[in-house]
């Protein structure tokens, strides 16, 4: 059996990708960790908390004592951290939240991942960890900036069957596509208190895997839409506002 924690898992995607991998897996035991702000709400999971494969943790993720609890109770396979400060607009009133929680709340967790999951050390040092362990940090494709017109050594391509065809053969490649697509080798550009954090956790996950072997990934996520979104979010924002008649935000 596969034991996940999944942070920030009361909230939008964290609910949702709850329900998948309940659904698509039998033989896993899930720790949901979530602080239940605003954008969390229980109801997003009240029939996943009813699984004997799901055990509910309210708390902090930069609560270092409680996340070592964690550890220490269960065999933790994956950490799924989707836990967040996410909204443009209230990073600006209080960019301290956005710093604490996206960013030492990410090193909390990788350094109880590190110090659960370590057994020894390799010949030059490194640590070596437990198989079949990873971390999976979920950022945004806001790291990336605003994408513009005449970005160096671009190239420019519309939109479309034959050009998506050609972005995918050749990802690994591929540096930019001028003002039509960001890639995983696009330089980060953060705009925002908020976009800065993400970004900055990006790069302090980054260093734990060039720094300590850490087994991770990356996941930059761009304007999802669906069940149990919080409505001040970009794209339930448009249908409402166009649904009453409001005027359309321009950013």
């Amino acid at each position: 059996m596969k034991t996940y924690l999944v942070t920030g898992a009361a909230g939008f995607i964290g609910a949702n990708y709850l329900k998948y991998i309940l659904n698509k897996h039998n033989n896993i035991f899930v720790i949901v960790l979530d602080k239940l702000t605003y954008a969390g709400n229980l109801k997003n999971i009240e029939d996943e908390l009813k699984d004997k494969r799901v055990e509910f943790v309210k708390g902090d993720i930069c609560n270092n004592e409680l996340v070592e609890n964690i550890f220490s109770r269960f065999d933790i396979d994956y950490v799924v951290n989707f836990a967040a400060e996410s909204h443009v607009d209230r990073s600006i009133e209080n960019p301290k939240l956005f710093l604490e929680t996206n960013i030492l709340g990410t090193q909390t967790l990788l350094d109880t991942a590190k110090k659960f999951w370590t057994i020894g050390k390799d010949e030059k040092g490194y640590p070596v960890y437990k198989e079949n362990k990873k971390y999976l940090q979920v950022s945004t494709d806001e790291v990336y900036g605003s994408l513009k017109k005449n970005i160096a050594e671009g190239k420019e391509l519309t939109f479309n069957d034959a050009n998506l065809d050609i972005l995918l053969q050749n990802r690994g490649e591929v540096k930019t596509f001028g003002n039509k697509f960001f890639t995983e080798t696009t330089p980060l550009s953060p705009k925002s208190p908020y976009s800065t954090s993400k970004a900055s956790a990006d790069m302090l996950v980054l260093a734990y895997m060039e720094t300590f072997h850490m087994p991770i990934n990356i996941t930059r996520c761009s304007n999802n839409y669906g069940a149990y979104q919080f409505p001040e979010k970009l794209i339930p924002l448009i249908i409402n506002n166009v649904l009453h008649g409001k005027n359309l935000p321009v950013y």
